[in-house]
């Protein structure tokens, strides 16, 4: 295969590292994106967003006119032969998948779709999404695995850890046709460099992504029940998750005050609900989700066992972010704990050395003051946990809620904080 003209639709978290490895690779990559200011960042070689790798490897390409980008998504992919949409699929009110941006996308695509190109899905979708985009593609003219390709390739990176997942992690293909499978394979295999994992068709590489986030969101559950069942009987948790995970069988998790992010609370949900509609059991899947969101209730009401009544005092949330080290909000645990919080009267402020107050702010929390009298530790950043005793005394604060087991609960308690850990023990 010659160098290619490649399209990533999507100059996100996922998109443009995605496209940064292409170019390096030896592809010639045009980022398309909806936000003027994402694209003219990009086109100065600046990061919109800070990911390990990234913002170096995108100054390079950039400089070596190897990487561009714009707002014309028709008009770049009617100059390129292989396009990778990878743009957001969150939830609807009522957790059904939204597909408002990616249908959109679609449209744009099959405007400036030409013959022989290869169109390759990489957002998460629910199985059969992606064959549903077929009628869209085809107003190009086209016939879909007769005169363009169509793929689903699943993203399987994570923030932190973007670019060694890229080339380390195999990538699953999964066409229309098997000729559309092989261009797949081939591009990827060539500009991509990971070990590829083909599969016979576009649901099996849907199900295979989907699949493995209800594996993920069931097993958080099933650490987040025995984690309770373990503070019940005064057993610390994390020592047995130890001892249970030598024998070469077991893999417990961690237990936590809630799952967040764009994947694990979402993608479980395009299985049920395709579930439900198909009238096949997914009852497993349907618990887990209502045990990982009910995380967040029992912490608080932990707290309020402790310190009665929670009407009129200031509890401080400690972290927006969902995971540690991460600006990343989406879908995060403190959403739900400040909700649980204000329907039992408390006063609730929020810190997070990740964002700024105005930020804090914009996304519907109080900043924090000088002064609270209980605190939920939500988010493990490292910040918070080389906080000592002096600091929660210097506002106030006697009882700690533990959300992430990675409080020092001895030294705390020492200085008269009480530690409350979901860890037991």
């Amino acid at each position: 295969m010659s160098t290619v003209n490649a399209v990533v639709v999507g100059g996100g978290k996922m998109g443009l590292p995605l496209a940064c490895v292409l170019a390096k690779n030896g592809a010639s990559v045009t980022v398309c994106d909806a936000s003027v200011k994402t694209v003219e960042l990009i086109n100065a070689g600046v990061c919109p967003f800070e990911e390990e790798g990234v913002g170096e490897l995108l100054a390079e390409n950039v400089a070596a006119g190897r990487l561009t980008a714009t707002l014309e998504t028709t008009d770049a992919v009617s100059k390129s032969s292989f396009v990778i949409v990878i743009v957001p699929v969150l939830l609807t009110p009522d957790n059904r998948a939204d597909l408002s941006i990616i249908v959109s996308v679609a449209e744009a695509i099959a405007k400036g779709l030409q013959p022989g190109t290869t169109v390759s899905f990489e957002t998460t979708l629910p199985v059969g999404t992606t064959r549903s985009f077929i009628p869209i593609l085809e107003k190009s003219g086209l016939k879909a695995g007769v005169d363009f390709h169509l793929v689903f390739s699943p993203e399987r990176v994570k923030s932190r850890s973007v670019l060694s997942h890229l080339t380390k992690i195999s990538k699953i293909v999964g066409g229309l046709t098997p000729a559309c499978r092989a261009s797949g394979e081939e591009f990827y295999g060539k500009y991509l460099g990971a070990p590829i994992s083909g599969v016979g068709s576009l649901e099996a590489s849907e199900f295979a992504k989907v699949g493995g986030m209800v594996y993920r969101d069931v097993s958080i559950a099933l650490a987040n029940e025995l984690g309770w069942y373990a503070k019940q009987l005064g057993i610390d948790f994390r020592e047995m998750i130890r001892v249970t995970n030598t024998d070469g069988e077991a893999n417990l998790l961690t237990p936590g005050i809630g799952v967040g992010g764009h994947c694990t609370p979402v993608y479980p949900y395009f299985y049920i609900n395709d579930a439900i509609e198909r009238e096949i059991p997914s009852r497993l899947a349907q618990l887990s989700r209502t045990i990982n969101d009910a995380q967040p209730g029992e912490c608080v009401g932990m707290l309020e066992e402790v310190i009665g009544d929670l009407a009129n005092k200031q509890v401080l949330i400690m972290g927006l972010g969902f995971r540690p080290g991460v600006k990343e909000h989406t879908m995060s645990p403190a959403f739900l704990v400040r909700d649980d919080l204000l329907k039992r009267g408390a006063k609730v402020t929020l810190c997070d050395p990740m964002y700024t107050d105005e930020e804090i702010t914009k996304h519907g929390f109080e900043p924090a003051t000088n002064e609270a009298e209980a605190a939920i530790l939500v988010t493990n950043h490292d910040e918070f946990k080389a906080l000592g005793a002096d600091w929660y005394s210097q506002l106030g604060i006697k009882v700690v809620v533990d959300g992430r087991g990675a409080l020092d609960q001895s030294a705390l308690n020492q200085a008269g904080i009480q530690v409350l850990s979901i860890f037991g023990g």
